[in-house]
C-alpha cells in the first residue's frame, strides 16, 4: 500500500504532499488525530531499518526532554515515537515497498523518484 504519515496542519507536510503530486490511490494518514499503531510503526522499521531512522531529533520534546543526553537504544525509539507523535519524522512516505522519512531535500526528491515512477 502506498501512504503518507503526515501532519494536517504541518505547513512542511502540506507542501511536500502537494509537490509530489501524489495518484489518488495513496492513503493519507494525519498521526495527530490517527496514531500510528504499533504495526505500523513495525512495518515502518522493516522497511527503513530502524526505529531510530525513522525518529525526528527536532521534536520540541526532544529538547524538553533533555533526551540528547541521553544514550537511546532501539526499544528507546520505538517507545517514544508511538508516545507522542512529533517524535516521528514527518512525513513518512511509503512507496511500493520503500519508505522516505523526513523532509530533507535528498528524501523528498527520492520519493518524487519513486512517485513518478508508479
Amino acid at each position: 500500500m502506498n501512504k503518507v504519515y503526515h501532519l494536517s496542519t504541518c505547513d512542511t507536510c502540506k507542501r511536500i504532499i502537494k509537490q509530489l503530486q501524489l495518484p489518488g490511490t495513496f492513503v493519507l494518514q494525519d498521526i495527530k488525530s490517527e496514531p500510528i499503531t504499533v504495526k505500523q510503526l513495525g512495518e515502518m522499521k522493516a522497511l527503513s531499518g530502524s526505529y531510530e531512522s525513522l525518529f525526528s531529533r527536532r521534536a520540541k520534546l526532544y529538547k524538553e526532554r533533555n533526551l540528547a543526553s541521553e544514550n537511546l537504544t532501539e526499544d528507546d525509539y520505538k517507545q517514544l515515537i508511538l508516545e507522542h507523535y512529533t517524535f516521528l519524522k514527518r512525513p513518512v512516505i511509503l512507496v511500493n515497498g520503500e519508505v522516505f522519512a523526513g523532509n530533507s531535500k535528498k528524501t523528498v526528491e527520492a520519493a518524487a523518484k519513486a512517485v513518478a515512477a508508479l
